[in-house]
C-alpha cells in the first residue's frame, strides 16, 4: 500500500505568517517519508470542494522555501463556513469524495475559531463514514482570540507592527502639538477581544508616550469619562493618542462604528470606530485631530514580524503534521508557554472542537483599573511575543516576495453542483 497524500488550506483573514505555517506542514510532510504528494487547495475549502488543488510537487523548491517570508496568503484564503453536517452532507461527502480520489489521507486546515469549527465538523464526518482521512488544524488569527492556545499565530507580528506604529506616531503628534494636532486616533483590528489595541500600550513607556487612552471592547466606552481623560491629558502634557478597537462598543453594546453589512461568516462588518472617536473629540472638545486606520497593513507586515511569531508559525505547521502521522484526527497544534522569565515555550494539542468557534477575551487582570489601558501582567506577557526580528530578503531596497506557479493536479471527478 502506497503512501498517502496530504492537502493544506488556508482560511479566513490572512496574516504575516500564515504562509511560514505552510511552509512547517508542507516541509514537515515531505522530510517525513511516510506521506506522498502535498497538495493545496486553492481558496481554502473552497478548492477542495471545486477540486482546484495545487501539486507542490511541481513548485520550485526556492519557492516553497521563501513560503517563510512571504505575506498574504499564499494559496488564496476564503471565508466559507460549513454548516451542519446534516445540512451540508453533500459537502462533507464532496470533501471525502476528492480526497480520495487523489489518495488524500492527511488534511490540514490553517486558520481560526470558525476554521477550526471545519475541521471539527470534517473529523467526524470522516469518522462517521469509515474515511481514511485524518484532519488536524493548525492555528492562525491576528485577533489573538482562539482558547487553550497560549497565543495564536500571527497575533505577535500583528501587535508589534502596531506597537511601532503607535511608538513613532506619537512622537510625530508630540511634534506638531503646539500649533496642530492635539489628538491622534489609531484604529486596530479586533472584533470582541482586544488583544491588538491593547499590544499597543507597550509603547508606552513615559508619560509623554502613547497611546494614553486605549478602547477595548471588553470595556464598554463610558463617554464622559473618555473625554474627561482626552481634556486631561492634553492639558497636562499637551496632546493625547488614543488606540481604538474597530469593535470598541458603547454602553447599551452596539459597535461604536458598525457598517450594516456581514461578512462570509456572518459577522457584523466593522471599520470607522476611529473616525467616529475623532469626530467627537472634534465636536466636544475643539481638538484638531488626525487618525490611522491600518486595516491590512498590520496584518501583512512581513518585513516587521516578530522573529518568534515565524518560529512559533513554523513549529505549529510541523506539529500539525506530527499530530497527522499519529493519527490524531480533530486535533488543533497550540502553543503551551512553560515559562515567563526567561520566557519558553513548546507545542501541544487540544481538540479542534475546543476552539470552534469560541473566543478568547482579554482578562480583567490585563486590564488597567479605568479600563482606558494595560496592566503590568500584560505587558509581561505580550512583551515576549514580540521579540526579535526575522527580515525576508532585500533587494533594491525593496523586499523580495516571490509567487507560487501554481500548477493545478488534474481533475479526476465531475464538476461539483
Amino acid at each position: 500500500m502506497g503512501k498517502k497524500n496530504a492537502i493544506y488550506a488556508q482560511s479566513g483573514g490572512v496574516t504575516s505568517v500564515i504562509n511560514a505555517s505552510a511552509y512547517g506542514v508542507i516541509t514537515a510532510a515531505m522530510e517525513s517519508g511516510k506521506i506522498g504528494s502535498v497538495l493545496a487547495g486553492m481558496n481554502g475549502i473552497n478548492g477542495v470542494i471545486e477540486e482546484d488543488l495545487i501539486d507542490l510537487s511541481r513548485e520550485k523548491p526556492e519557492v516553497i522555501e521563501s513560503l517563510r517570508a512571504m505575506p498574504g496568503g499564499a494559496f488564496g484564503s476564503c471565508r466559507r463556513k460549513l454548516k451542519d453536517m446534516d445540512k451540508d452532507k453533500a459537502v462533507f461527502q464532496r470533501i471525502l469524495d476528492v480526497c480520495a480520489a487523489h489518495d488524500v489521507g492527511y488534511f490540514f486546515y490553517n486558520g481560526g475559531n470558525d476554521s477550526m469549527d471545519t475541521c471539527h465538523k470534517l473529523a467526524q464526518f470522516a469518522k462517521a463514514n469509515n474515511a481514511p482521512l485524518t484532519v488536524v488544524g493548525v492555528p492562525k488569527t491576528v485577533d489573538n482570540d482562539l482558547p487553550i492556545t497560549d497565543c495564536s499565530p500571527g497575533f505577535a507580528s500583528a501587535a508589534k507592527y502596531n506597537v511601532i506604529s503607535m511608538m513613532e506616531a506619537s512622537r510625530d503628534l508630540e511634534s506638531m502639538a503646539r500649533d496642530s494636532t492635539k489628538v491622534f486616533v489609531m484604529e486596530t483590528m479586533g472584533r470582541h477581544a482586544g488583544w491588538i489595541a491593547a499590544a499597543t500600550g507597550l509603547a508606552q513607556i513615559t508619560e509623554k508616550d502613547g497611546p494614553h487612552i486605549i478602547l477595548l471592547p471588553e470595556v464598554p466606552m463610558d463617554h464622559g469619562r473618555l473625554m474627561a481623560k482626552v481634556k486631561a491629558t492634553v492639558e497636562k502634557i499637551g496632546y493625547c493618542a488614543i488606540t481604538v478597537s474597530e469593535g470598541a462598543q458603547t454602553p447599551d453594546g452596539k459597535f461604536l462604528a458598525e457598517s450594516g453589512t456581514r461578512d462570509a461568516f456572518g459577522h457584523a462588518q466593522l471599520g470607522g470606530a476611529g473616525t467616529a472617536l475623532q469626530e467627537m473629540i472634534k465636536k466636544e472638545l475643539g481638538y484638531k485631530t488626525h487618525g490611522a486606520l491600518l486595516d491590512y497593513c498590520q496584518r501583512s507586515a512581513r518585513h516587521i514580524s516578530s522573529k518568534v511569531d515565524v518560529e512559533q508559525a513554523i513549529a505549529s505547521g510541523k506539529k500539525a503534521v506530527e499530530l497527522a502521522l499519529k493519527g490524531e484526527s480533530g486535533q488543533m497544534a497550540i502553543i503551551v508557554r512553560e515559562s515567563a522569565k526567561p520566557y519558553k515555550w513548546s507545542m501541544g494539542q487540544t481538540s479542534a472542537g475546543n476552539i470552534a468557534n469560541a473566543e478568547k477575551v482579554m482578562p480583567k487582570e490585563f486590564i488597567s483599573e479605568d479600563g482606558m489601558h494595560i496592566t503590568q501582567a500584560f505587558r509581561d506577557y505580550c512583551l515576549p511575543l514580540i521579540e526579535g526580528e526575522d527580515p525576508p530578503p532585500f533587494k533594491n531596497g525593496m523586499p523580495v516576495y516571490l509567487r507560487l506557479e501554481k500548477h493545478m493536479a488534474p481533475k479526476k471527478l465531475p464538476a461539483f453542483k
